[in-house]
């Protein structure tokens, strides 16, 4: 007899924290195994960050519970972030601020989905936007671009995609995992289409805003046409290197707020009270360390592109933020090395890892079966040698 819900039994692992597991084991075990599966930044959170939560320890102020939607100040200062930065309109009373943006997009579709509403995403996606719409008993509508076009969709077929169930749109960008990133032309066209849609929710997680390459990150809420009905995901993780602090938060229209705060209530309460006071050190700081570190990406990237065109088989095309590589590999399918077979990325995936002792993630995950994501949140040395280690295992491959 088993005691576990029918729910739990439908949801898959996160790939990406599968993948992480079994490198670990491998390491433990002494094999050399370089990991690029995790979305995880390889720098220091910034010494001013570390030394204003080590001053918020010595004040003793701040071991109590906070308010459940984060301190006051905390929320001012997201809300002067999302304002000055991103030019939306936003108060505190427009702010939850939760235990990492995961939590963040569970509240938001806790809070706007019954059983049987659809959410339109954009694929590939991050892997814990369908399982999380699962869990709320929504439906994803999988909305889908091409390596071609840079794996963005285009507003034609957001369209074709929208019922009499749609509730909400959701899409990152920065994307996870393709790095493609969103134009002002791009937005313009979904606008177009979401303008004759009101009823629709528009979530635009911006968590990689600051790993941008191609100029100024743009909004869609800064687009009057949805401005009321947009909700904006952010967080502290990927930018300012604290994804361990698990700080995330949302620009949300004040009814949609107050819903994730009663559901958050319900849950776990307030985050951190140490990591929210970092976090306003964060925020009202410069960003010097922040461009800092994604100037260093840049360099990785441009690096990890040349490395993978190198490679026979491979399509690969040019991110332009974010900190992966989401290759075709679908011309090995089929191959083998006389003893491993690969019928598809999952497979590809155990066999670079077997082989080359690299840890990637199969594109399935993230709707995209016949991909693969490659963080270069690693070390230059560390990258160069995990390509040179792909290269040859793919060769043994016929």
């Amino acid at each position: 007899m088993s005691f576990l819900s029918k729910r739990v039994n439908a949801l898959a692992e996160s790939a990406t924290l599968a993948m992480a597991k079994k490198a670990r084991e491998l390491k433990s075990t002494g094999v050399d195994i370089i990991s690029l599966s995790l979305g995880e930044p390889d720098f220091k959170t910034p010494k001013h960050i570390q030394e204003a939560a080590k001053k918020a320890i010595d004040e003793e102020k701040y071991f109590a519970y906070s308010p459940v939607a984060g301190y006051q100040d905390l929320r001012e200062a997201i809300a002067a972030k999302f304002r000055n930065e991103n030019g939306l309109d936003s108060k505190p009373e427009n702010i939850v601020v939760s235990t990492g943006a995961k939590q963040s997009i569970y509240n938001l579709m806790s809070s706007i989905l019954d059983p049987g509403d659809e959410v339109i995403i954009f694929a590939p996606y991050w892997v814990s936007y369908s399982d999380i719409i699962q869990l709320c008993e929504g439906k994803s509508v999988l909305v889908s671009g091409t390596i071609e076009n840079g794996y963005k969709p285009t507003a034609a077929q957001l369209e074709a995609a929208i019922t009499p169930k749609t509730k909400a749109l959701l899409y990152s960008s920065p994307c996870n995992p393709t790095g493609s990133v969103f134009s002002k032309e791009d937005f313009e066209g979904f606008v177009k289409v979401l303008a004759k849609h009101p009823q629709i929710l528009i979530l635009a997680d911006e968590i990689y805003e600051h790993i941008n390459y191609v100029g100024k990150h743009i909004s869609i809420g800064t687009f009057p046409e949805v401005k009321d009905r947009t909700v904006t995901i952010n967080g502290m993780a990927k930018g300012f290197a604290m994804t361990g602090w698990r700080i995330g938060f949302i620009n949300a229209p004040k009814e949609v707020a107050q819903a994730c705060e009663k559901i958050q209530g319900q849950v776990t309460s307030g985050t951190n009270t140490i990591a929210q006071r970092a976090t306003v050190s964060a925020l009202t700081s410069s960003l010097d360390a922040t461009k800092e570190m994604s100037a260093i990406y840049r360099k990785r990237r441009d690096m990890v592109y040349d490395l993978l065109k190198g490679i026979p088989g491979l399509k690969v095309n040019m991110p332009e933020g974010a900190f992966y590589f989401f290759p075709d590999v679908s011309h090995y399918f089929g191959k083998s090395d006389g003893e491993m077979k690969v019928k598809d990325a999952d497979d590809f995936c155990i066999y670079i890892l077997a082989k080359a002792h690299v840890a990637l993630v199969t594109g399935g995950a993230f709707g995209a079966p016949n991909a693969v994501r490659l963080s270069y949140a690693a070390s230059e040395a560390e990258l160069q040698e995990a390509l040179k280690r792909i290269k040859g295992a793919l060769a043994l491959l016929k």
